[in-house]
């Protein structure tokens, strides 16, 4: 199977380092022009996301994540509104279950399926993290909201049948739930690396999705969920999510990547560290396992960079190098059985480019892309 390369869509707001590298864009005040003088930073208007998606359709991205965060953008409406600027890109809509029912998520989807031309896919995010939960209002533990997201699933795929759906669990319950005339399905992603997430993910994913850990840490992931999905008699496909850095030249690409992090203090590192120490997730316990604060040892395996990771939560890995470097590692993870890859890049517009007009044709070279002929004809 060939690879599957989709864009990003910087939501809460972009710049030539990580907005969130030094709390840029949550300290920034004022009107929008004001904002974009201060640091360079790019505002999440329609215009440049307008910009972004449509390059990314351009330069043959199959689709765009729109993240979900107290932070973002609303991945819905941002979805919906730049599925209206552009022609083939999907859009990966991230969204909590549990914050809305999931009879009104099902005609939210079916809307957009049918408005879009069937270009949604969706991204389901539990939420690792209590604190961020609560500013929806969801005090559930990180387990109960698993559980939830399970039931939330459960519901959701049954309504796509087209049939009355009653059912009562412990967190959710419908009675006589209709979705009228369901168009194409949208096919569900979902990541996690705790037994609850992954136990979730075996039953209801269709594409399971990792952070960007060295291989074999990603081998013995996948070794995991493969079993657990087998127990159900499904067999899941996998993603990653990866920052790219790619030049002509590596030397190029390395002094890109420091650049990033350059005017980060080391106050600024211990005070993300500190709060990453913290963290519920088990995700992030693994990603910030894999530097450890060391800004000496960043490089944790050939062109895998930790730097946006010091102080960014979440995807903190980077593929840095050449574009046939970058190429190499996208095929060695493809032979670990990850088709699909969710790459960004700082800043995102003409990141997409490098990784367009750079990457991808020397992924067509090793003939792991579908339309290898033409790396911009179109849909990869």
């Amino acid at each position: 199977m060939p690879v599957t390369l989709h864009w990003f869509l910087p939501s809460s707001g972009d710049t030539r380092a990580d907005p969130r590298l030094a709390d840029a864009v949550s300290a920034l005040s004022g009107t929008a022009d004001q904002r974009r003088d201060r640091d360079g930073i790019r505002v999440a208007d329609p215009d440049y996301l307008g910009q972004i998606a449509r390059a990314a359709e351009q330069l043959g991205f199959v689709g765009a994540l729109t993240p979900t965060s107290s932070e973002c953008h609303d991945a819905w409406i941002l979805g919906a509104a730049l599925a209206q600027h552009t022609e083939r890109l999907k859009f990966l809509v991230a969204f909590r279950p549990g914050l809305i029912s999931p009879t009104l998520a099902a005609e939210q989807a079916a809307a957009f399926q049918r408005f879009s031309g069937g270009r949604l896919l969706l991204n389901i995010v539990t939420g690792g993290e209590d604190a961020e939960q609560r500013r929806y209002g969801d005090g559930l533990s990180k387990d109960e909201r698993y559980a939830r997201t399970g039931e939330f699933l459960h519901i959701f795929s049954e309504l796509w049948r087209g049939e009355p759906v009653s059912f009562a669990g412990e967190r959710l319950w419908v009675d006589d739930a209709v979705l009228a005339d369901p168009p194409a399905w949208p096919t569900i992603y979902f990541g996690g690396s705790s037994p609850a997430a992954i136990e979730v993910a075996a039953r209801h994913a269709e594409v399971y999705l990792t952070w960007g850990e060295p291989p074999a840490q990603v081998t013995e992931k996948l070794d995991r969920v493969r079993a657990s999905a087998a127990r159900h008699g499904r067999a899941p496909r996998f993603g990653i999510r990866l920052h790219v850095i790619a030049r002509p030249d590596a030397a190029d690409a390395w002094q890109q990547a420091e650049r990033l992090i350059a005017g980060l203090s080391p106050d600024q590192i211990a005070r993300a560290q500190a709060a990453q120490a913290t963290a519920q997730s088990e995700g992030q316990r693994r990603m910030t396992a894999l530097h450890g604060g060391d800004v000496s040892a960043l490089e944790i395996a050939p062109n895998l960079w930790t730097g946006i990771g010091l102080v960014r939560g979440g995807a903190g890995t980077a593929l840095v190098g050449s574009y046939d470097e970058v190429a190499d590692r996208i095929g060695e993870y493809h032979r670990l059985g990850i088709d699909e890859f969710i790459l960004s890049g700082y800043p995102h517009l003409e990141e997409a480019y490098h990784v367009g007009e750079g990457v991808r044709p020397a992924l067509a070279r090793r003939g792991l892309l579908a339309d290898a002929e033409d790396p911009l004809a179109g849909v990869a």
